[in-house]
């Protein structure tokens, strides 16, 4: 074994001690089943929040998704910011019934400061107690028709905190949407069921999550701004001892990235996000692990920090055993190749077994054709070794807050109907 074998050896390991836990989640993953909660009361007011950035294409629809819900109808009022627009987005929210505040505002970008504008603003007309919770839905989505009645079981049986079920509604497009949306896909059936079942938090994802008035009075608004505002939030609550349910049979369908490069951008400011949190909360995410927060920190952490300083790491050594050893040894670069793609062929048959148990268990969920459901398996391993790259880039480059754009205008209809369109010529 030559030096950087030892190396990727001893890398592979720390990786597994970090993450052997995730092994069991797996494990258990394949018996537990999610929380079924009792039937309640369809007596609480909910307003859903909903964040656009030039979203005119696709806002309507979920509009009509909304107002399709088999939850009373004046228990629900849909709240939109159109943030920074220069399309017509306000104006087709509008024509959908929906309550629209606009925000123009170049120097405080992202989606933390327009929901904490639109919490503000729904306070100021209609006062901080005339909702009983907040949902965050994002304006590509589409909600199943139950969505709001499952989130309302949830709550009502005492969960301030709540997260639902991710799911993609353009998975088959390419192998980019499937690799995002089976890593969503991931986060539901392999992480939150297990964490649930185990009484530990899951955390919020991007959108399809509630929040408890209580909780947004006692922030005054929302006040996480990072690149990643969903997770700064659940590290928060988390670190309070606050425990974010999940609510398996609340279904969303999300619109992915299909060219790379979107894809790629926003895996970089996510993984730009982490960063920050690295180092606006890692001290405190420590301390919480032997406090308030427990397991469900520590469980937090490893998704934030080792993987990424591990890669960075890993990224170098090889490049630097790559770069001597063709100075010193024509051989030695072959062995070092070898060594590198040893390394890369583990990772590559670690995600597709995961990726494979969650497509099987998920199965029936998955809006795509019999073929490209099985061959998602085999390129969601490639898309995950695509973060290897994007994390290093991370810690190097700078990165802002960029609107993903969203062009999968159909209805929840025409989605289950499987007569969706799909661009098929877009590039990479």
């Amino acid at each position: 074994m030559s030096w950087l074998d030892y190396v990727n050896l001893g890398i592979a390991i720390i990786f597994f001690l970090c993450y052997s836990y995730q092994i069991v989640y797996l494990i258990l993953s394949l018996f537990k089943k999610p929380i079924q909660y009792p039937d309640a009361p369809k007596d609480k007011k909910y307003a859903i929040l909903i964040s656009a950035r030039n979203e005119e294409d696709v806002i309507g629809y979920l509009l009509d998704s909304i107002n399709e819900q088999d939850y009373p109808k004046e228990q629900i009022t849909a709240f939109v910011c159109a943030d920074n627009c220069t399309d017509k987005t306000a104006k087709v929210a509008k024509e959908h019934g929906a309550h629209v505040y606009e925000r123009f505002n170049q120097t405080y970008v992202g989606k933390g400061y327009a929901l904490n504008y639109m919490t503000h603003m729904i306070w100021e007309e209609f006062g901080q107690d005339a909702f009983d919770a907040y949902i965050v839905i994002d304006a590509d989505n589409l909600l199943m028709p139950n969505y709001v009645t499952e989130m309302n079981k949830c709550f009502s049986a005492g969960n301030p905190l709540v997260t639902g079920y991710r799911n993609t509604k353009n998975y088959g497009d390419n192998w980019v949407a499937a690799g995002s949306g089976l890593w969503f896909l991931h986060e539901a059936r392999q992480l939150n069921i297990v964490r649930s079942r185990l009484g530990l938090s899951c955390a919020v994802s991007g959108t399809g999550f509630m929040v408890a008035k209580e909780i947004l009075k006692r922030n005054d608004g929302w006040k996480h701004y990072l690149l990643t505002e969903d997770v700064e939030f659940s590290i928060d609550c988390i670190m309070r001892g606050e425990k974010i349910a999940y609510c398996h049979s609340a279904m969303l369908f999300d619109e992915q990235p299909v060219k790379f490069k979107q894809s790629f951008r926003q895996r970089l400011r996510w993984s730009k996000g982490f960063l920050q949190i690295q180092q606006y909360y890692l001290p405190q995410i420590i301390k919480s692990i032997f406090g308030k927060g427990g397991f469900s920190s520590f469980d937090i952490l490893m998704n934030l920090a080792p993987a990424y300083l591990l890669t960075t790491v890993s990224i170098v050594c090889n490049v630097v055993g790559i770069i001597l050893a063709l100075i010193v040894d024509q051989m030695g670069t072959l062995l070092i190749l070898r060594s590198i793609a040893q390394f890369l062929f583990s990772l590559y048959w670690f995600a597709f077994v995961f990726g494979t148990l969650c497509v099987a268990f998920e199965w029936k969920n998955i809006q795509a054709s019999k073929g490209k459901k099985i061959w998602s398996c085999f390129t969601f391993p490639v898309y995950m070794l695509t973060y290897i790259p994007i994390s290093f880039v991370a810690i190097f480059k700078k990165v802002s807050w960029k609107p993903i754009v969203h062009t999968r205008s159909y209805s929840l209809k025409t989605l289950q109907n499987g007569s969706a369109p799909v661009k098929k010529k877009e590039k990479s």
